[in-house]
C-alpha cells in the first residue's frame, strides 16, 4: 500500500484516516450496546479501548492486510463510524468488508454512501475481484444495506465464530467486480 493514507470524498462524506485524536468520538458509538450488538464485541467501557481500535486500523494499513476509513460528515469533521477492508488476500484478489455507524446517524443513507465509495475504491485501486461480508442473521439493517449495495447472499456459516460467550451463525455475502460491470457501474 502507498505511504500516504488515501482520502475518499463523496457528496456528503469524507472518508479519512482515523487518528488518536478521534478516540473520544469513536468511544461514543463503540460504547453503545445497540451499535455493538452484532459486531461480536462487547460495548467499550473505557476510551483507551477506542485507542486500541485505532491501533488495529493502523496495523491493518501498515501491514497491508486491510484499510479502515473513518466516516466523517463534510460539515462536521468528527468520526461517526468506520468502513473498510480486513483479511485482505491479494493472491486471491479478495477481502472482507466491515462497517459501523454512530446510532445518531442511522437511517440517513450515510452507511450506504460510505459502503459504495469503499467498494468502488477496492475494485479500482486494489484490483479486487471479490469483496465479502459476514453478517449475523439478526442484523436486519446490515442485511438490507448489503442487498441495497449489490451484494449476494451465498449461504449460512453455522457456528462460524465464538464471540461474547456464544457461537454465532453468520451469513456470507459477496459482491464481485463483474456484478458492478454488469450493472454498468464499474469498468
Amino acid at each position: 500500500m502507498k505511504n500516504k493514507f488515501p482520502v475518499i470524498e463523496t457528496d456528503r462524506l469524507i472518508l479519512r484516516e482515523v487518528v488518536k485524536e478521534d478516540a473520544a468520538d469513536m468511544f461514543r458509538y463503540l460504547s453503545d450496546k445497540d451499535v455493538m450488538k452484532h459486531m461480536g464485541l462487547e460495548a467499550f467501557k473505557m476510551e483507551n479501548e477506542a485507542l486500541d481500535e485505532i491501533g488495529w486500523y493502523q496495523t491493518l494499513y501498515t501491514e497491508a492486510t486491510g484499510i479502515r476509513w473513518g466516516i466523517t460528515l463534510k460539515e462536521e469533521g468528527k468520526v461517526i463510524g468506520s468502513c473498510g477492508f480486513f483479511n485482505m488476500h491479494p493472491e486471491h484478489s479478495r477481502t472482507e468488508i466491515g462497517y459501523e455507524l454512530n446510532k445518531d446517524y442511522w437511517s440517513k443513507g450515510i452507511a450506504s454512501e460510505a459502503l459504495e465509495a469503499v467498494i468502488g475504491y477496492g475494485f479500482q485501486y486494489f484490483q479486487l475481484e471479490r469483496i465479502e461480508a459476514l453478517v449475523e442473521p439478526a442484523n436486519s439493517a446490515s442485511l438490507k444495506l448489503l442487498d441495497k449495495n449489490g451484494f449476494t447472499q451465498e449461504g449460512l456459516l453455522r457456528h462460524y465464530e465464538f464471540t461474547c460467550g456464544k457461537f454465532d451463525d453468520l451469513y456470507m455475502y459477496s459482491i464481485l467486480r463483474s456484478d458492478l460491470i454488469n450493472k454498468g457501474e464499474f469498468e
